[in-house]
């Protein structure tokens, strides 16, 4: 029951959302921490978000070179 509860009430954030607090913390505007209590999201989170993106541009990158 309580995880009914946790899905209902957690927030979703859409990919421009999520692109936006990475570019945000790259452009160096806030510390993580600060960054994250705004955002209301947990640092870890904010971390394997900035690794999937990072990672995303350089399979990007990557691909780019090989054409």
């Amino acid at each position: 029951m309580s995880k009914d509860i946790r899905r209902k009430t957690r927030k979703c954030y859409s990919t421009e959302d999520k692109i936006r607090v990475v570019l945000a913390r790259l452009r160096g505007e806030d510390s993580i921490a600060e960054l994250c209590r705004q955002e209301g999201i947990l640092q870890g989170l904010h971390y394997s978000r900035s690794n999937e993106f990072l990672e995303a541009g350089k399979k990007r990158l990557v691909g780019d070179t090989a054409r």
